[in-house]
């Protein structure tokens, strides 16, 4: 009666079917969602704990512009979705930009705070082939003082089901890092190369064991030059992860 008032309910009445729970997760799994939410971590050189991942505060110039090819950064506070524009905010490089829709005005925000600031003032997003994504990165997300654990930053990243692991250097990363029972794969994103000759970034593809193959596959090398052919690999990368980790 709360999805159809003339209903009469008296007539209904239970149906045992012993293969009605697996259709109906069936079902569920082929509901495919516009709106996605990726944790993204910055990972310094050497550092091989949840605590030292989850307690860096500062971004490198190499971070800094790595997060401009993700998307654009957003102030959070009454943030209200796309709103256009050519290039990146605050001095930052130009934002690369993939197929957008202007007419579409979005509202998804990722479970950050756009009121009273809870979640950290500043924020990425992008609006990608009408889908929508906020990104969770962990030194945008509040610090706080004597907390080893920094379980505001970790509330939102490790209940993401897919995130970005970035390296200004080969450092080893493993998912074991991070104790998360909602993380099912990790892209880590190496920078190779930076400087006057243009930056280049080596990916990988770390996942849980019973999260099935997702593309595209990654080239041999996978070596990329950033640019909008890498942001349009990576973020399809991203979802088409989440998706898999559905399955």
């Amino acid at each position: 009666q709360l999805v159809c008032e003339d209903v009469n309910v008296d007539r209904f009445y239970p149906v045992l079917y012993p293969k009605a729970s697996r259709l109906i997760l069936a079902f569920d799994e082929h509901v495919l969602s516009n709106h996605f939410k990726f944790g993204v971590i910055y990972q310094k050189l050497g550092q091989t704990s949840e605590e030292e991942l989850f307690g860096t505060t500062e971004e490198s110039p190499a971070f800094a512009e790595f997060l401009d090819v993700l998307g654009q950064r957003v102030q959070l506070r009454d943030f209200k979705g796309y709103v256009g524009g050519a290039g990146g905010q605050g001095g930052h490089p130009q934002v690369f930009r993939v197929p957008v829709s202007l007419t579409h005005p979005p509202r998804f925000r990722g479970g950050l705070d756009v009121t009273h600031g809870q979640t950290g003032s500043e924020s990425v997003y992008c609006h990608f082939r009408d889908k929508e994504i906020m990104f969770h990165v962990s030194t945008k997300l509040p610090y706080t003082e004597g907390d080893a654990q920094q379980l505001q930053r970790k509330r939102h990243i490790g209940n993401d089901i897919v995130a970005i692991v970035f390296q200004d250097e080969n450092t080893p990363f493993v998912p074991d890092m991070i104790a998360s029972n909602f993380l099912h794969a990790f892209v880590v994103v190496q920078l190779e190369q930076g400087g006057t000759q243009g930056t280049l970034y080596k990916v990988s593809v770390t996942a849980r064991d019973d999260v099935p193959f997702f593309g595209p596959p990654l080239p041999d090398p996978a070596v990329f030059r950033k640019g909008p052919e890498f942001q349009e690999f990576l973020l399809t990368k991203l979802i088409n992860a989440e998706y898999a980790c559905y399955r």
